[in-house]
């Protein structure tokens, strides 16, 4: 249902011992964001913080907690521990939806796609990289970078300066752009970690 790294799990298991055996299960919630890329909350909670309506999964050594519509979510996701330059801490990747996901539909949608097929995508294509459009939840939209554009060093650079600057030009409602790119990843990624 839920797989943790083993880094992960050591993490969890060192922040139980420091508990001192107070705190006995991870309760994981996801609060919202894309099906790609979800927000969600993860604590360490005592036996009496458990609900009735709880799942209850075992992660290889203590119980996680999950509250149904989490679970739904979170169902072959992968649980993590990662640390980089700038950041370190648990991190969730959802698993590969089994179907194909329907592109985005809506006014925002379509003129965001819009920008990409026509002003985009063709200028990046002579790199080998494509943008799509992943998601579209209210007035922010999740964009995914592939092929030479996945993992090249310039491609945050790329997005922020020159993506977001074309789609906010054109589409002024949107609020939030998010790169829910997995930059090592993939079959032709430019950089691979």
């Amino acid at each position: 249902m839920l797989n943790f790294t083993e880094k992960a799990r050591e993490m969890v298991r060192a922040y139980m011992e420091q508990s001192e055996g107070e705190l006995q299960a991870l309760r994981i919630h996801v609060t919202g964001g894309s099906p790609v890329a979800p927000s969600f909350d993860l604590s360490l909670v005592g036996s009496n913080d458990r609900h009735p309506d709880d799942v209850e999964v075992d992660a290889g050594g203590f119980p996680v907690l999950l509250d149904p519509s989490s679970a739904e979510r979170l169902e072959g996701a992968e649980v993590d521990f990662v640390q980089r330059v700038n950041e370190s801490g648990f991190e969730i990747t959802p698993a590969a939806p089994s179907v194909a996901v329907e592109a985005p539909r809506g006014a925002i949608a379509d003129k965001v796609q819009s920008v990409l097929d026509q002003q985009v995508n063709p200028g990046i294509a002579s790199h080998g990289g494509q943008i799509n459009l992943v998601d579209v939840k209210d007035t922010e939209i999740y964009m995914e970078m592939t092929g030479g554009c996945q993992g090249c060093a310039m491609s945050r650079m790329t997005l922020r300066q020159g993506v977001e600057r074309m789609i906010r030009q054109a589409v002024p409602e949107v609020t939030a752009i998010h790169d829910v790119t997995d930059h090592a990843a993939g079959e032709n990624p430019y950089f691979a970690g």
